[in-house]
């Protein structure tokens, strides 16, 4: 349709390589879980594959991370807590993944707004906006409706697998809280890091659960280096791509696509069902993680308008 101007407005092109780089990378995550139990399937314990997996990421992103290794010597104990809480997040995503249903398992992590929230409020001095109120009271509705038990009478995790997903989850607001305080150092050291940081914590795990070294054949170790070497490294660099060439709150929701294909690859490929009061409390936290999408971009807007600012 043309304007009564006769001119026809010009509409830059919208760029859908970082769209499709995102939602790669949220579907990567949301169907890890299969790879992961085949593995595990295989005689690979879930701690093993961790520290493989993790070890041969660790390998490619020291090689990306070389030319920045003085950024190290900059903030060596933030450095060592984003370490930890990096390798915590995944370790305990993994075996969260292992050991419960996978849908519940990705619903709870995505409390992690939640955990930001009050994060960055504590140490961030960050007040929440009414889309941070709107986003903290969702996602606690969600999590009492989702960890409710009739028989026990508190809205309490079930299992192992409840306590290592919400701990993954506030492990990665955590992260993200660092990555914030980090952010003038660059991006591969940061990465390099994070999933450094894994080896070390699942290493220690291992160590400490006295777990045997495990007897697989040459192509199962080959398997789980591949996923991490190949597939946590593709996946590590669209999201920075995504995350790099689109507003934050815009590559918020698209990640929310992770949920879609844990929901759909755990319906299609397991015999998981899913209750009716998780699926409310799950929506009720993807609401919640939306509202914190849209506080984001509340928030960009206001640094917009305010004097000085660049657009």
């Amino acid at each position: 349709m043309s304007s009564t101007s006769g001119i026809t407005p010009s509409r830059s092109p919208i760029n859908w390589l970082p769209v499709l780089a995102l939602l790669f990378a949220a579907t990567f995550w949301g169907g890890i879980w299969y790879p992961l139990r085949q593995l595990e399937a295989a005689g690979l314990a879930g701690l093993w594959t961790t520290w493989i997996i993790f070890g041969a990421a660790t390998l490619v992103a020291a090689l990306l991370a070389w030319p920045r290794r003085r950024e190290l010597r900059a903030y060596p104990w933030l450095l060592l807590l984003l370490a930890l809480a990096g390798g915590w997040m995944n370790t305990a995503f993994v075996l969260a993944m292992l050991e419960g249903n996978v849908l519940r398992v990705l619903l709870l992590f995505y409390l992690s707004p939640l955990w930001s929230t009050l994060l960055g409020w504590w140490w961030l001095g960050e007040r929440p906006s009414r889309a941070g109120w709107l986003t903290l009271a969702l996602a606690t509705l969600g999590a009492v409706v989702m960890l409710w038990n009739p028989r026990l009478g508190l809205p309490w995790p079930q299992d192992r697998a409840d306590w290592l997903a919400l701990s993954a989850g506030l492990a990665f607001s955590l992260s993200n809280v660092l990555v914030r305080r980090l952010q003038h150092l660059s991006e591969s050291l940061r990465v390099f890091v994070s999933v450094g940081g894994v080896v070390l914590v699942a290493g220690v795990w291992l160590w400490l659960a006295g777990l045997a070294f495990p007897t697989v054949s040459p192509a199962v170790w080959g398997a789980a280096a591949l996923l991490g070497g190949v597939g946590i490294i593709l996946a590590g660099l669209t999201v920075v791509y995504g995350v790099s060439h689109m507003p934050v709150h815009r590559s918020a929701i698209i990640m929310l696509f992770e949920l879609v294909a844990g929901a759909v690859s755990s319906q299609w490929l397991t015999d998981e069902v899913v209750t009716m009061t998780e699926w409310l409390g799950g929506a009720l936290i993807v609401l919640g993680a939306w509202f914190a999408a849209r506080g984001a971009a509340e928030a960009m807007q206001q640094e917009r308008q305010r004097p000085g600012s660049v657009a």
